[in-house]
C-alpha cells in the first residue's frame, strides 16, 4: 500500500492521548518526533503513530475531527469488514473510529466496548501470526515493512488504551470506597461491563507478550526499536500492577502474565534501567506491591535469568539517603519489605549485593535494619550452611553471624526482638555453628532483663529453641553429664600420658633448605656492610674451658632459633679459636668467605642432629600408633563434646532462674512464654524446670483467662500424657508424676494443684485407671513406698473436690486403712486421709436457696470413733506429726459430724486426764516439802493448749458457719410453711417494696436473729461457766504470763496461738487480753512467737476492728523487727488490712516504704507490689507522699539519704495526674517552711525534682517561690531545683519559655544574695519587660494552710486575687510532723493502755440493734 494512497486519518492526528489510572505517578507521554513535525507541515508520515505518536492538539482544533458517538457504531462495522477484506493494515483507513471510542469511552455503549475489545484482541493476534513471514521475507519492500509498523503501533496502542480505560472503568468502584466486597459483586461486575473483566485482562497481556517475543526489531530501521514502543507495552503493566486488588488471589493468573511480559521485556528489549526506576518508585508509593515485586524479580532473575536486576535495584536502594528514609516511612517500609522477601527467595543472587546495603546498619531507620539483617540469616539458612563451605563462604557466615550478634545490643527495641527472632530460625534449622552456641546463650539469657516486652518474650522463645534443637543431649541435667565428663576426661589423660611417640619433626636438610635463603641475605649484609655488626647484639665470648662440642651445639641453637647474626659471627669465632676441631678444620680455605661460612653452619646444624628415624628408640614407638592416635583424637572430640554440653546445660539453669522471675509480670504474652518454656525445659528432663513448674501453679488464680489457661494446659501436656504402652502403665506414669509434685510442697502449691485436678475431672480427663490404681496403692495392693501412698490419699482428696463419690464412695476403706489400729500410727498418712475426706463435704456456708440439710455423719461413725482414739492415744507421745494430725481431725469432726462439739470435748477431757495423771505420777514420791512443785512435762502443756486452741477456732466456725446456717433453713422453711395458709394482704408487695427503700426492714432483729443469738452464744457462754473452753483459759493466760516459767520455744508459740484463737471468740474476753497480747507481740524474743502473734492480730483486727484501731501503731512497729521472718509477716497481714480497708492508713504507712529497701528480695518485692496495689485504689498514694516524706527525712527516726532517694524515686512514679503534680508541688513547698535541718531540705528539693512538672508546675512554685527561696543558699537545693529548669526547657511549649528564664533568674538570684537579690530583681524588671503570661500569673503570696491541716484532698481552682500587703506568715504546722512517740510506745501498763477507740461502721445493709 502507498504512503500517497493512505486515508486522511494520518493528516488529521498527530497523536493520541495516552491515559491511564490515576495516581502519584503521571504515565509517559511521547515526545513529538522529527516525522510528525514534518506532518505538522502537511506532510504525511505513518512511523509517527504509537512509537511517534505525539501529543494530540486541543479538542476544539479542526484539525483533529473524532466521529460522534452514533457514528461509531457503523464505523466499527466498516472497520470489520476492511480486516475481512485487508487484515492488520485495515487499522491504518479506521484508526480514527477506535479513537472515537476511546475518546467517548464514558458514554460508549457497553457492548460496544466490549466488540471493540474483542475485535483488536483479534485484529493483533492476526497480525502476530502474519508478522514471522513477514519478518523472515527478505523481499518485503520497505514500504510493506513500514506499513506493517504503523499498523502494528496503531492496534497495539488502541488495545492498550482500551485496557487501561476498561481497567481504570473497574477499579473505579474500589477508589471512592463504593462496592467494596461482598455477595455477588463477580455479577455486579459483570453487569456493569457486560463481561468479567479480571477474566479478560490475562488473555490480552499473553498475546502482547507473544508478540513481543516475535524479533519484530526487523521492522524498525536499522533494526532499533523505540523506547517509546516498549514503554507503551511495559507502562500498562505498571498501570495495572497499581490496582490495591493486583495482590489478590483471584488475580494471581494476571501477576503472572503481567511478570512474563516484562520479562521478556528485560531480555529482549533492554527494558533494565527503566525498569529498575519503575520498581523504586513503586515500591515508595504502593505498599501492597512489595510481595508481587518480590515474586516477579526472583522470577526474572531465576527463569529469565536476569541476575543484573537485583544488583541494580538494590544499588537504588543502597543509595537512598537517611534523610528521605526519614521523610518517607511508608517508602522505607516498601523497600525493607522488598528486601526481605526478596532473600528469602533468591539469596544467593542476593547476597553478591548486600555490601551495598551495609550502610543502612548504622543508619536512623530500624526498619532498613531489620531487612538487611534479615536478609543476612536468610543467606546462613539457604546459601552459607553445612560443614563443607569454603574459607570465603565459611568467613562471609561469620562475618553476617558477628553483625547479627552485634545487633543483639541495637538501640531500637525491634530491631533487637528481630535478630533474637532470626537467631531463633537459625537454631531451628541447625545452621548456627556449635562453637558459636555459648556466646548467643549468654546474649539471650542478657537480654532477659531487656525492658522492651517483646524482645524478652523472644529471648524466651530463642532459649526454647536452643533447649528443643541442641546437638548435646534430650536431657540437660548437670547431674547426668558431671560423671561422664569426669570419666572421659580422665581416661584422655591416661591416653597421653601412654602415649609417648613425639611429635613428627622435619629432617635437618629440610630445616636447612628453609633457613638458607634467609641466612644468605644476613650473611651478605654482615660481609657489605660490616657496621652491622656493631648494632647486633654480639654473642657470648667463647670461654676457655668452652670445648668445640659445646660451641658447635650453642651455634645450632642460634639457627634454630633465627638468630642468625649471632650465629654467624659466633661461627667466626670460633673457626679462629677451634682450626683443628670438626667441623671448623673442614672449612675450605681457598673458598670466599660467604660461601665457606655457610658450609661451616650447614655441617653444624646438619650434622650434629640425628635422622627423624633415629631419634625416637625403637622399643618406644608404639606397634599400633596410627589406631592409638586416632582413638586419641576421638576421645579429645568426646571430652569437648560433654564440656561444650555441660556449659550448655549450666547457661540454661541460669537462663532458667531469670525466667522464672518473670513468670508474674504484668504482660500476658510474657507471662505465657515463660510457662511454654518451662514445659518444654521440663521435658527435656532439666532438674531446675521442677521448680518453674511449680511455681507456676499460683496463676492458676489469675485473673487473666489466658494466663490460667496457659497453666492448665501446661499441666495437662506434662502431667494427663504420660508415655506407656498400656492404659495402666500411662496411670502409673501419670501418678509417680503427681506425686513427685507433691514431695516438700507448701500448703499454697497444694491447694493451686488441687483446682487444676478439680477441673481435670470434672471434665472427665482423668481415667478410671488412674483413680483405680489410686485406690490399690491406698488399700496396699500394690507395693508402695509410705511417700508414695501418701501422695495416691492427696491425690484422691483433691480428686473428691470435682467428684465426691470418689472418696464417698470407698469412705469405709480409706478409713480402714488410713486410720487404723497400730502400734506406731502414720500422722502423716493420717492427716491427709482427714482432708481428703473433708472434701465429700461442702465447706462454703449453705445458702437460703438450698432446702435440704446439711450432710453430716452421726457420732457413732468409726471415722470418729478412730480420730478420737488417735488423738487421745497420741497425746502423750512426743511426734511432731501429732500436732498437724489432730487439728486435721478436729477440723474434719466440725465439717461431717452431728454433734461435733461432744467429740471434740471428749478429746480434750481424754487428753487433759491423762496430763492430770502424769501430774500425779510425778507428785507421789515427793515427801521433801522444800521441792519443787511438780509440773506438767512441756510435751503435754504444749500439746494441750494446742489442742484447745484448735477446738476453740472450730467451734467459733461451727457456730457462726454451720448452725447459723442451718437455724436460718430451718427458720425460712418455717416462714414458707405459715404463709401458704393465710392470703396475701393488699398491695402487700407495694408496701413491702416502699419498706425496703426506707430501710425498715434488714434490722437484725428482723432478718438475722440466728446472728444475735450466735453472738451472744459466743460473749455470755463458750468462755464462761462450766463449759469446756472456759476450763482452759486459767492455764492459757497463765503460761502466757509467765514467759521465764514456761521458756520453751514451741510451748510458748502454741500458747500464744491458742490465745488468740480464744481471743476470737468474745469482744470481752478480747478486750481484756489485749494488752497482754501486744506485750508479747512486742518484748518476746522468740521471732516465731512475735510472728504468730502478728497473724493474730491480723484476724482480731478483722474481727473486733474497733477494739483493735488504737493499737494500730504497734502493728506498723513490727515493720522495723530484727528479725527478717516477722517482718515479712507483718507486710503480708498489714498488706491485706489495708488493701481491705480494714485498718486506717496513718503516717506509719512510711514503714511499709522502708520494706522497699530491705535486704531481703522477697520482703522489698512485698513492699513493691504493696504499693503497685494501693496505687490502683484512687489517690491513696497521693495523700499519703507528704507525710512519708516528712517522717522518712526526720533526723531522728527516717533514713539515710541514698535509701530515701530510691525510695521516693519508686513512690513519685506513681504520681501521675496533673492536679495531682500540681497540688503535690505546693504541698511540697509548704514542707519547707516546718523543716528544720538543711537535710530535709535537700530531701525535698529532690522530690520535686522527680515530679513531671509543666508550665502549671512552675506556676506553683513561683506563687510559692518565698517558702523555698531563702533555702536556695544551700548548693544541694540549688541543683535540685535547677534540675527542674533542664526538665521544663526540654519539655515547655515556646510560648512559655519567659516564664522558664524569669523562674531560673529568682533561683540564681536567691542562690548568690538569698532573698535580697529576689527583691533587687524585682525592680529591675520594667512593666514592659514583663511577658504576657507573668502578667497573667497568680499572686506569689497565699494563705497558709491551717494547723494541723493533713488531709490531702484535691485542691479546688483557685482564682486571681488582688495582691495583699506583705505580713508576717503564720506557722504551719502539719499533723504528721508533731512527735509521735506516744503512739509507738510499747510500755503496757494499765494507765497507758488505749483507751479512745474510732467506730468503725461495716458496709451493710442490715441495721444492727
Amino acid at each position: 500500500m502507498a504512503v500517497d494512497s493512505q486515508t486522511h486519518t494520518e493528516t488529521k492526528k498527530e497523536a493520541v492521548t495516552t491515559r491511564g489510572l490515576q495516581g502519584p505517578h503521571r504515565e509517559a507521554r511521547f515526545p513529538p518526533s522529527r516525522s510528525s513535525r514534518r506532518r505538522r507541515a502537511g506532510g504525511r508520515h505513518l512511523e509517527s503513530y504509537p512509537g511517534g505518536i505525539a501529543q494530540p492538539p486541543p479538542l476544539a482544533s479542526p484539525a483533529l475531527q473524532v466521529p460522534a458517538v452514533r457514528a461509531t457504531f457503523g464505523a466499527i462495522s466498516a472497520f470489520q469488514a476492511a480486516f475481512r477484506a485487508q487484515g492488520p493494515l485495515a487499522i491504518l483507513q479506521h484508526f480514527d473510529t477506535v479513537y472515537s471510542i476511546l475518546h467517548h469511552f464514558r458514554s460508549v455503549d457497553v457492548g460496544l466496548k466490549e466488540d471493540t475489545l474483542e475485535f483488536l484482541i483479534k485484529v493483533v493476534s492476526r497480525h502476530s501470526q502474519e508478522l514471522p513471514a513477514i519478518l523472515d521475507d527478505a523481499a518485503v519492500s520497505a514500504l510493506d515493512r513500514s506499513a506493517h509498523l504503523n499498523a502494528l503501533k496503531m492496534s497495539c496502542y488502541a488495545l492498550i488504551r482500551l485496557l487501561e480505560a476498561f481497567e481504570m472503568t473497574s477499579s473505579q468502584p474500589d477508589l471512592v470506597g463504593l462496592d467494596v466486597g461482598g455477595k455477588g459483586k463477580k455479577a455486579r461486575a459483570k453487569a456493569a461491563h457486560g463481561f468479567d473483566w479480571e477474566e479478560e485482562r490475562q488473555p490480552i497481556l499473553q498475546l502482547l507478550t507473544q508478540l513481543l517475543q516475535l524479533d519484530i526489531r526487523h521492522l524498525w530501521s536499522h533494526s532499533v526499536i523505540e523506547e517509546e514502543f516498549v514503554s507503551l507495552v511495559t507502562g500498562c503493566c505498571y498501570r495495572l500492577l497499581e490496582n490495591p486488588t493486583i495482590s489478590h488471589q483471584k488475580n494471581r493468573a494476571t501477576r503472572e502474565a503481567i511478570t512474563h511480559l516484562l520479562g521478556v521485556a528485560l531480555t529482549r528489549y533492554n527494558h533494565m534501567l527503566s525498569a529498575t526506576v519503575k520498581i523504586i518508585q513503586m515500591l515508595q508509593h504502593f505498599e501492597h506491591l512489595a510481595p508481587v515485586l518480590v515474586a516477579a524479580v526472583s522470577l526474572w532473575a531465576t527463569e529469565y535469568g536476569v541476575k543484573s536486576i537485583v544488583g541494580e535495584i538494590v544499588r537504588e536502594i543502597g543509595q537512598k539517603c537517611p534523610q528521605e528514609m526519614s521523610r518517607d516511612p511508608s517508602g522505607a517500609k516498601g523497600f525493607a519489605t522488598f528486601l526481605t522477601e526478596l532473600a528469602e527467595r533468591v539469596p544467593a543472587v542476593l547476597m553478591g549485593s548486600v555490601c551495598i546495603l551495609m550502610d543502612h546498619l548504622d543508619r536512623e531507620n530500624y526498619m532498613m535494619r531489620n531487612a538487611v539483617l534479615a536478609a543476612m540469616a536468610e543467606m546462613v539458612l539457604q546459601v552459607l550452611n553445612g560443614d563443607q563451605l569454603e574459607e570465603a563462604a565459611r568467613d562471609m557466615r561469620d562475618q553476617f553471624l558477628d553483625t547479627l550478634q552485634a545487633h543483639v545490643h541495637d538501640v531500637h527495641s525491634f530491631v533487637r526482638s528481630r535478630v533474637l527472632q532470626l537467631f531463633t530460625r537459625i537454631v531451628q534449622q541447625k545452621a548456627l555453628p556449635l562453637t558459636r552456641f555459648q556466646a548467643v546463650v549468654a546474649l539471650a539469657v542478657e537480654r532477659l532483663a531487656d525492658r522492651s516486652v517483646l524482645v524478652c518474650k523472644n529471648a524466651i522463645q530463642l532459649l526454647a529453641s536452643f533447649v528443643a534443637n541442641n546437638p548435646f543431649s534430650c536431657k540437660l541435667s548437670d547431674a547426668d553429664l558431671e560423671g561422664p565428663l569426669q570419666k572421659e576426661t580422665q581416661k584422655l589423660q591416661e591416653m597421653r600420658a601412654q602415649r609417648r611417640v613425639p611429635a613428627p619433626a622435619l629432617e635437618p636438610q629440610e630445616e636447612w633448605e628453609a633457613m638458607l635463603p634467609e641466612l644468605q641475605s644476613t650473611l651478605q649484609r654482615l660481609l657489605t656492610c660490616p657496621q652491622e655488626e656493631e648494632g647486633t647484639d654480639p654473642p657470648e665470648p667463647i670461654a676457655s674451658a668452652d670445648t668445640a662440642d659445646q660451641v658447635k651445639e650453642h651455634i645450632r641453637q642460634l639457627l634454630a632459633r633465627a638468630s642468625y647474626k649471632q650465629a654467624i659471627l659466633l661461627a667466626r669465632q670460633a673457626a679462629e679459636r677451634f682450626p683443628e676441631s670438626e667441623p671448623f678444620c673442614d672449612v675450605d680455605a681457598e673458598a670466599s668467605p660467604e660461601s665457606g661460612l655457610l658450609d661451616l653452619l650447614g655441617l653444624v646444624f646438619k650434622g650434629t642432629q640425628a635422622p627423624t628415624g633415629d631419634a625416637v628408640p625403637e622399643q618406644a614407638v608404639p606397634v599400633d600408633a596410627p589406631g592409638r592416635s586416632e582413638e586419641l583424637v576421638k576421645q579429645q572430640m568426646l571430652v569437648q563434646y560433654l564440656q561444650d554440653a555441660s556449659s550448655f546445660s549450666r547457661s540454661i539453669n541460669e537462663a532458667i532462674g531469670t525466667i522464672s522471675k518473670m513468670m508474674y509480670e504484668n504482660t500476658t504474652t510474657v507471662v505465657q512464654e515463660v510457662i511454654e518454656f518451662f514445659v518444654m525445659v521440663f521435658q527435656f528432663g532439666v532438674p531446675q524446670a521442677l521448680l518453674g513448674v511449680r511455681r507456676m501453679l499460683p496463676l492458676v488464680w489469675s485473673k487473666e483467662p489466658g494466663v490460667r489457661e496457659a497453666v492448665v494446659n501446661a499441666y495437662r501436656q506434662l502431667y494427663l500424657s504420660p508415655k506407656g504402652d498400656s492404659a495402666r502403665a500411662k496411670a502409673q506414669a501419670l501418678i509417680q508424676n503427681l506425686s513427685l509434685l507433691l514431695v516438700n510442697a507448701s500448703v499454697g502449691t497444694i491447694e493451686c494443684l488441687e483446682e487444676i485436678l478439680c477441673e481435670f475431672v470434672q471434665k472427665e480427663e482423668v481415667k478410671p485407671a488412674v483413680t483405680q490404681l489410686l485406690w490399690e496403692r491406698v488399700a496396699e495392693k500394690v507395693p508402695c513406698a509410705p511417700w508414695e501412698r501418701c501422695a495416691s490419699v492427696m491425690l484422691l482428696g483433691m480428686m473428691a473436690r470435682g467428684k465426691p463419690e470418689i472418696v464417698g464412695s470407698n469412705l469405709d476403706v480409706l478409713v480402714s486403712m488410713g486410720l487404723a489400729e497400730v502400734e506406731r500410727p502414720d500422722y502423716r498418712l493420717a492427716q491427709q486421709v482427714c482432708q481428703a475426706i473433708a472434701n465429700i463435704s461442702d465447706r462454703r456456708k449453705p445458702s437460703l436457696g438450698v432446702r435440704h440439710p446439711p450432710f453430716r455423719l452421726p457420732q457413732e461413725h468409726r471415722l470418729f470413733q478412730r480420730l478420737r482414739d488417735m488423738v487421745t492415744k497420741g497425746f502423750a507421745h512426743p511426734d511432731p506429726l501429732w500436732i498437724s494430725f489432730k487439728e486435721a481431725a478436729v477440723t474434719l469432726t466440725y465439717q461431717l459430724a452431728e454433734g461435733p462439739e461432744a467429740i471434740c470435748a471428749q478429746m480434750l477431757q481424754g487428753c487433759a486426764r491423762q496430763a492430770l495423771e502424769k501430774l500425779e505420777e510425778d507428785s507421789a514420791p515427793l515427801e521433801d516439802p522444800k521441792a519443787a512443785a511438780p509440773r506438767v512435762p512441756t510435751v503435754l502443756l504444749l500439746n494441750l493448749l494446742s489442742l484447745a486452741g484448735d477446738v476453740a477456732l472450730q467451734q467459733l466456725a461451727h457456730l457462726e458457719q454451720a448452725v447459723s446456717g442451718e437455724l436460718c433453713r430451718r427458720r425460712v422453711l418455717r416462714e414458707e410453711q405459715e404463709h401458704k395458709g393465710k392470703t396475701p394482704k393488699k398491695n402487700a408487695s407495694s408496701e413491702s417494696a416502699m419498706e425496703e427503700e426506707l430501710g425498715l426492714v434488714g434490722g437484725a432483729t428482723a432478718d438475722d436473729p440466728e446472728a444475735e443469738l450466735i453472738r451472744n452464744i459466743c460473749e455470755m457462754e463458750l468462755l464462761e461457766g462450766k463449759q469446756v473452753l472456759a476450763a482452759f483459759v486459767p492455764l492459757l493466760l497463765r503460761v502466757c504470763h509467765s514467759p521465764g516459767l514456761y521458756s520453751n520455744p514451741e510451748l510458748s508459740a502454741a500458747a500464744s496461738l491458742a490465745l488468740g484463737k480464744f481471743c476470737m471468740i468474745s469482744s470481752s474476753f478480747c478486750e481484756s487480753q489485749l494488752r497482754l497480747l501486744f506485750t508479747m507481740l512486742e518484748r518476746s524474743s522468740l521471732p516465731t512467737v512475735r510472728s504468730n502473734l502478728m497473724v493474730v492480730a491480723g484476724d482480731l483486727a478483722i474481727r473486733f476492728p474497733n477494739l483493735l484501731d488504737p493499737w494500730t501503731p504497734h502493728l506498723y512497729a513490727r515493720l522495723r523487727d530484727p528479725a527478717q521472718q516477722v517482718r515479712k509477716t507483718a507486710g503480708l497481714v498489714l498488706t491485706h488490712l489495708i488493701l481491705k480497708d480494714m485498718v486506717k492508713v496513718k503516717g506509719q504507712v512510711s514503714e511499709m516504704a522502708v520494706l522497699l529497701m530491705d535486704p531481703a528480695p522477697p520482703i522489698a518485692a512485698l513492699a513493691k507490689n504493696f504499693f503497685n496495689e494501693l496505687s490502683h485504689k484512687g489517690n491513696a498514694v497521693y495523700n499519703l507522699l507528704p507525710d512519708i516524706i516528712s517522717r522518712l527525712s526526720d533526723p531522728e527516726s527516717g533514713v539515710e539519704e541514698e535509701p530515701f532517694r530510691t525510695i521516693m524515686r519508686h513512690l513519685l512514679a506513681y504520681i501521675t495526674k496533673d492536679k495531682q503534680l500540681e497540688s503535690l508541688v505546693e504541698k511540697l513547698c509548704q514542707r519547707f517552711r516546718t523543716a528544720r535541718t538543711p537535710r530535709q531540705h535537700q530531701d525535698l528539693a529532690f522530690c520535686m525534682a522527680q515530679l513531671p512538672l509543666a508550665e502549671r508546675g512552675l506556676r506553683k512554685m513561683l506563687d510559692h517561690f518565698d517558702c523555698f527561696g531563702d533555702k536556695l543558699s544551700d548548693d544541694a537545693v540549688f541543683a535540685g531545683f535547677l534540675s527542674i529548669v533542664g526538665k521544663l526547657r526540654r519539655g515547655t511549649k515556646p510560648e512559655a519559655k519567659a516564664l522558664v528564664d524569669e523562674f531560673e533568674q529568682k533561683l540564681r538570684a536567691c542562690h548568690s544574695r538569698g532573698l535580697d537579690g529576689m527583691d533587687e530583681l524585682e525592680p529591675s524588671q520594667g512593666a514592659s519587660q514583663q511577658t504576657p503570661l507573668a502578667k497573667k500569673r497568680a499572686p506569689r503570696s497565699q494563705p497558709a494552710a491551717p494547723a494541723g491541716s493533713a488531709d490531702f484532698t484535691m485542691p479546688e481552682p483557685r482564682r486571681a486575687t488582688r495582691r495583699l500587703p506583705r505580713t508576717k506568715k503564720p506557722q504551719i504546722v502539719f499533723s504528721s510532723d508533731e512527735s509521735s512517740e506516744e503512739e509507738l510506745s510499747a510500755e503496757m501498763t494499765e494507765d497507758e493502755t488505749p483507751r479512745k477507740t474510732t467506730p468503725i461502721r461495716r458496709a451493710s445493709r442490715r441495721l444492727r440493734s
